[in-house]
This record gives structure tokens, C-alpha cells and sequence, in this order.
């Protein structure tokens, strides 16, 4: 017996938040009859779920890569004005869904799967799973502006999380510092910036967890090696 969000979620539609929606949405039906209650149990290897018309089925075995995305493309798997995604990037045989996003102008680590139950806990607030990136900035960083975004920033009267940010170095008249965040809010980095009066020239992903990007070249993937992956299990 498996819930239904999970068992969808793992069929690769999509995460537990959307394969929930289409619960809700009266999009599935167990055995020809359409249920919409996020309670419901699958018994697996004995109901038909169908998704729209579309019988699913777990996966045999998982997949898992790490992609080093350019600027320049979405984290989706359609775009409705035909802009470049990650997936134009990949080849393989069966569905995949990203592990968390990075917008259309920054670039870096991505893990790509299709198992959606790591997927799910990977990007759970509650796992507090590191992100690391490398941020350019326009000019000098006093050491009273990183230390406001290490107490979390004040944006339309709502703080936002903590990070842990350091300076790595000047390269010419530009910063570069790391940071790392746990809950990866919308734009959450350039809003922190945005809010002590920096512009990003640069914003990339290093790390998620333990798994690096390494030297990895951009539009480039490759699987994760059995190390990586037992961190991320683990």
C-alpha cells in the first residue's frame, strides 16, 4: 500500500505538490473510477492509476545525474513562449524532474531524477539540505552587510532566513563570496542582495548536500557516482 501523492510522485509526473493538484483536480482515476481525496492508498501491483487517460507504472529502476545548467535556460520541462530547458540539455529514456530550480540567469548545480521520493526530501525546509553558490557582486562588501545577511534580511517587513556568507576573495573591483542557504526561497539570493543595494554580475550553484559541481563543464551531466548518491540517500 502506498499513498497516492507518493505513488504518483514516484510514477514521475511530477513532485508530491503537483501530483497532489491532480488529485484535487479529479485528473486520477484507481480502477476506472476517479478519486480525488489525498488519503487514497494504492495496492501495488494490483490497481490501474491512469493519469488523464494515461496508465502509470513505477519505475523499474532510478536514474540520477548532475547537470551544470547555463544562464540562459528554464527549469522545466515545457516553456509556452519555446525558451531553452535544462531537458534540452539531457538525453534519457525516462522521465525526469529536477531536484529544486535555479532561475533563467543563474547557472550551476542540478540534480536530475526520477525518483520522486528523494526528490520530495531533498527539497523539504525540514532536511536543511545545504546549498553552496558563488556570487559576483558589483563593488566592495562591508563586513556590517554580510553580517545582516547572515541574521536574514528584511524584505516588505518579513525576514528572510539565514545564510552563511563569506568573502572569497577581490577579483578587480568585484566581490566574490560564498553562500549557503537551506530553504531556497524564489529568488532567494538575489533578493538578499537586492536588498543591501548589490548587483549580482555572477550567481552560481556549487554544492547541494554533499554533492559538488566540481569541474563539470556548462550544458554538461553526467550520473552521480555511488558515493554521491549515498550521501544523498543517507
Amino acid at each position: 500500500m502506498m499513498r497516492i501523492n507518493k505513488f504518483l510522485a514516484l510514477c514521475g509526473v511530477g513532485s508530491r505538490r503537483k501530483s497532489e493538484q491532480f488529485v484535487k483536480d479529479g485528473k486520477i482515476k484507481i480502477n476506472g473510477t476517479i478519486v480525488t481525496s489525498l488519503s487514497t492508498n494504492v495496492k501495488i501491483g494490483k490497481d490501474i492509476v491512469e493519469l488523464e487517460g494515461k496508465v502509470l507504472t513505477l519505475p523499474s529502476s532510478y536514474v540520477y545525474y548532475k547537470l551544470n545548467k547555463p544562464k540562459g535556460y528554464l527549469c522545466t520541462a515545457n516553456d509556452t513562449v519555446g525558451r531553452k530547458t535544462i531537458f534540452d540539455l539531457i538525453e534519457s529514456p525516462v522521465r525526469l524532474f529536477s531536484v529544486g530550480r535555479l532561475d533563467y540567469d543563474t547557472e550551476g548545480l542540478i540534480i536530475l531524477t526520477n525518483d520522486g521520493d528523494l526528490a520530495h526530501k531533498l527539497t523539504h525546509p525540514s532536511k536543511e539540505i545545504e546549498k553552496e553558490y558563488i556570487v559576483r557582486i558589483e563593488g566592495k562588501i562591508l563586513e556590517s552587510e554580510m553580517a545582516v545577511l547572515r541574521q536574514g534580511v528584511v524584505e516588505n517587513g518579513i525576514r528572510m532566513p539565514k545564510a552563511k556568507v563569506n568573502l572569497v576573495e577581490y577579483v578587480g573591483n568585484d566581490a566574490k563570496l560564498s553562500v549557503i542557504i537551506h530553504e531556497g526561497q524564489n529568488r532567494q539570493i538575489r533578493r538578499m542582495f537586492e536588498c543591501i543595494g548589490k548587483n549580482i554580475k555572477l550567481l552560481k550553484r556549487i554544492r547541494i548536500g554533499n554533492v559538488r559541481l566540481g569541474g563539470l563543464p556548462r550544458g554538461k551531466y553526467k550520473p552521480l557516482t555511488d558515493y554521491e548518491l549515498a550521501q544523498l540517500l543517507n
